[in-house]
């Protein structure tokens, strides 16, 4: 069983610094350690767990603080564990399809607590949904609010990609009916937003 580890010294900051100190060390280690440095070096992997590291450290801090008005003296960490396993749960309900329960689960999360995580998995959500306008500005959302994260980025990357491919963007989706290549750029769309997720919506790509 791996050894607990106090996120608050992982970012070598104290449980009374503010929230914007221990944003800017976070930062701080997330240049540092980013597995971009050391593409082609001997330190990737190293790098690599460092990495996870920092960022589940930051999100348990977060966590805790979030929670910490009604947590009294608790460790945050079943606090934290509860959070990735619902996330975790939205994830499975996306790739599996259902939409409705996914959807649902995150929006009875507080306002107050839709991190970075929150807004990608809800542009997933969307992507699917067709509003694909509206997807690229959450999953945007995710990317400024954790710009470390490679997974966020790659799905921003597919659906600027696939605006740009369409001339003048992404349509809305309010019109009564929708063309074959509307089919074809949602399956297209959707399929992106799985493979980042790792799971696959169209089985023979």
């Amino acid at each position: 069983m791996a050894e607990y580890r106090d996120p608050y010294k992982v970012l070598g900051v104290n449980p009374t610094d503010s929230d914007d100190t221990i944003k800017e060390a976070y930062r701080k280690l997330a240049r540092k350690y980013h597995p971009d440095k050391y593409a082609d070096g001997d330190l990737k992997e190293l790098a690599e767990e460092k990495m996870k590291e920092v960022n589940a450290a930051y999100e348990e801090i977060q966590k805790m603080r979030q929670g910490g008005s009604s947590g009294g003296n608790n460790s945050g960490r079943g606090s934290s564990y509860n959070g990735s396993y619902n996330y975790a749960n939205i994830r499975r309900n996306i790739n599996t399809g259902n939409i409705g329960a996914a959807e649902a689960e995150l929006n009875s999360i507080n306002a107050g607590d839709r991190g970075a995580e929150w807004h990608y998995l809800m542009g997933c959500v969307l992507i699917k949904k067709g509003y694909y306008v509206d997807a690229q500005r959450m999953i945007n959302t995710a990317c400024n609010m954790d710009p470390t994260n490679s997974e966020y980025r790659a799905a921003l990357d597919r659906l600027n990609m696939q605006a740009r491919g369409y001339g003048n963007g992404y349509q809305t989706s309010q019109a009564a009916g929708c063309s074959g290549c509307d089919v074809c750029s949602t399956l297209f769309c959707a399929d992106c937003c799985c493979e980042c997720m790792g799971g696959d919506l169209i089985r023979c790509c």
